[in-house]
């Protein structure tokens, strides 16, 4: 029997659709239909599955504002960071199609005496890709498009909070030529993806909480297959004394504020030296004043909803327990009025590493702001979490950026940055912010798997 997937918006808490919601019967069926439907996709030329992937390109640009509006509507992303998404999405699109073919040619790594060794990289076969709301093009894609270059076929369950972005991104693929069997894409909640986990995939690509990452890999830990884990992040900035102190911190607010601070890479927490540390706190709260709430669909809105209503309380928590423990309030902490899922923009001073709001991700428009004394305070503190996605530095001198960021457990690190995922890099985090890694040739190879071969001639 089915059941139903019921979508809301998340800045007005009414319904926008109801959809049929995959049952385990359905997702094996579908599994099975693509186990055999990737054989064929794998033999095609990289040529063709090249065209496809262009075509999706085209489907992008030629449907980007009904995309946009679609995202924002089950999201609360504002209608301007909903385009700035999908216009984003374009150059890794670009980059995927550039470097697939380096990326999993065969390469003869010795040639002597009539013996020939080469590695070659052949398609891992079905991928389960569950997937994330808070940038679903971006995340999304990310496995999707070099996972089908690579020759694989893909069963796709976006985020229940972003369902309906996830079957555009499949009709797309579809229009452009990409068989049906071979992205599927799959529409449902936990349940769902529990049913995902179960069938004989040869890889699972997860981004979301540490929490649901760690439930995927005790469920499919016993088969040995391909797991990638792209989990949370507290991820600090140190603010040096020698800064343009107002840019930096108009560039902080807006690390921690995008996306109404739901992002994998926001900057969670900020330690400010001291000697600027007031001057940095007055520029940082008058520009976060300036960002204006409202309807995500208006032009000018810089905070949206917050998309997931459960995190209303995780938030307000965070704000209580940091209350309790001496810090202060200097702006917002509290629920938004009226329908919807809204918060308020939130900074808070003399905070330290007893309160949560230093610890444990905050996921939304919240941030504390420390001061420290020396570069090596700095540096205990951004290293004494569980986490380790992105760090920052912002100051003048790059070589003392570099020695700072060096003792830094993060996967990726910025100086005079942040809030910034490329393409050429590749993303990845250590300790509970996951394994493996996507975007990169590193990322395009990690949907591949090598065989060695080993070739004599003359028989």
């Amino acid at each position: 029997m089915s059941t139903l997937l019921v979508i809301h918006n998340p800045a007005t808490g009414e319904v926008v659709t109801t959809l049929p919601a995959d049952t385990p019967d359905s997702v094996a069926a579908k599994a099975r239909a693509a186990r055999e439907a990737q054989a064929l996709w794998a033999m095609r030329p990289l040529e063709q599955r090249k065209r496809c992937i262009e075509g999706f390109r085209a489907g992008v640009v030629r449907d980007l504002e009904q995309l946009a509006r679609v995202m924002t509507e089950e999201t609360g992303k504002p209608i301007r960071m909903s385009r700035n998404e999908l216009n984003g999405l374009l150059p890794r699109i670009d980059f995927f199609l550039a470097e697939t073919e380096q990326a999993i040619a065969a390469e003869t790594v010795y040639d002597e005496g009539g013996m020939r060794e080469q590695i070659q990289h052949e398609p891992l076969g079905l991928v389960a890709n569950i997937s994330a709301w808070n940038y679903p093009w971006f995340v999304g894609c990310n496995v999707i498009l070099p996972a089908l270059l690579a020759g694989n076929a893909v069963l796709y369950k976006p985020s229940e909070y972003a369902t309906l972005t996830g079957q555009e991104i499949t009709r797309l693929l579809h229009e452009a030529g990409v068989p049906r069997d071979v992205m599927i894409c799959l529409v449902g909640g936990g349940e769902v993806g529990a049913a995902l986990l179960a069938q004989p995939v040869d890889g699972v690509f997860f981004t979301g909480s540490h929490g649901t990452g760690q439930r995927i890999a005790e469920a499919v830990g016993k088969r040995f297959v391909k797991l990638q884990l792209e989990l949370g992040g507290k991820d600090p900035t140190y603010v040096c004394e020698d800064v343009d102190v107002q840019a930096a911190a108009e560039s902080l607010a807006d690390g921690a504020m995008y996306n109404t601070g739901q992002s994998c890479c926001s900057v969670e927490r900020i330690y400010v030296h001291e000697a600027v540390h007031d001057a940095f706190v007055e520029h940082f709260v008058r520009t976060v004043r300036g960002f204006k709430r409202g309807d995500p669909m208006s032009e000018d809105t810089y905070i949206g909803a917050i998309t997931r209503a459960p995190q209303l309380d995780v938030l307000d928590h965070q704000v209580a327990d940091a209350q309790r423990k001496g810090a202060d309030l200097l702006l917002g902490g509290r629920k938004g009025a009226g329908p919807g899922n809204w918060y308020e923009p939130t900074v808070m001073v003399d905070v330290d590493h007893d309160m949560e709001i230093m610890r444990e991700e905050s996921f939304g428009p919240v941030i504390g702001i420390q001061k420290v004394r020396s570069d090596e305070e700095a540096v205990q503190l951004m290293n004494d979490t569980r986490y380790g996605l992105t760090a920052g530095v912002y100051t003048r001198d790059e070589a003392r950026a570099r020695r700072i960021l060096s003792q830094v457990r993060a996967g990726s690190v910025y100086w005079n940055c942040c809030d910034r995922v490329s393409p050429r890099l590749p993303w990845s985090g250590v300790g509970d912010s996951g394994v493996g890694l996507t975007l990169s040739k590193y990322g395009i190879q990690a949907f591949t798997r090598t065989k060695a071969w080993h070739l004599r001639s003359g028989g």
